[in-house]
């Protein structure tokens, strides 16, 4: 079982995610490979203290790197898309 602490690791911060964010009430976190839609909900819920109204992932597979002759390929990784529902106070990394 993984704790709440667990699940969330880091939120995402891009050009592309931050567009995501102003249009459709939508932030993206970096979750734990074995997290599951439930499990990110109730954590997003307990630590922000915000509802959901959904939540999408996306495992994205890791890529092959090459330092001269070695290969060595990256780990695969989770990504979660949690969509705020309307009227709830957005989550906001840097706050004034």
């Amino acid at each position: 079982m993984i704790e709440l602490h667990d699940v969330i690791i880091r939120p995402l911060l891009t050009e592309k995610n931050t567009l995501i964010k102003e249009k459709t009430n939508t932030v993206c976190f970096r979750v734990h490979p074995q997290a599951t839609k439930i499990q990110i909900r109730m954590a997003i819920e307990k630590l922000f203290n915000t509802k959901v109204a959904a939540v999408r992932v996306a495992t994205i597979s890791g890529k092959m790197k090459r330092r001269g002759r070695i290969t060595q390929r990256t780990p695969d990784w989770k990504k979660a898309f949690i969509q705020i529902r309307k009227g709830e106070k957005m989550i906001e990394f840097f706050e004034t």
